[in-house]
């Protein structure tokens, strides 16, 4: 069954239930901010997992301290259900990595 997008009022509803999540275009993101490089990069690691579990992947980047990421289903260029699944667990295991 293809993924369907979402829309607009679907959007701002899911976003509503993510605090620190925004839409950047068509795409929602997040950065957090971690106390140092190595938990930033423990996180990072822990996302990819998710990730992979998922089957899902986000665009995510490693700073000194940070972590960000945009999210989008490349397939239908659109975001769907599964994007939010993505944010939702890594908004779930933030708080265990020490993010803000």
């Amino acid at each position: 069954m293809p993924t369907e997008p979402l829309s607009q009022k679907e959007i701002e509803d899911r976003l509503r239930e993510l605090p620190g999540w925004s839409q950047e275009g068509d795409r929602i993101a997040r950065s957090y901010r971690l106390g140092s490089h190595f938990a930033a990069t423990a996180m990072v690691v822990h996302i990819a997992q998710i990730q992979e579990e998922l089957n899902h992947h986000s665009d995510l980047t490693l700073g000194y301290d940070t972590v960000s990421l945009t999210v989008l289903s490349h397939d239908v260029n659109a975001l769907t259900d599964r994007d939010f699944s993505l944010a939702r667990r890594v908004a779930d295991i933030a708080p265990g990595h020490g993010a803000e």
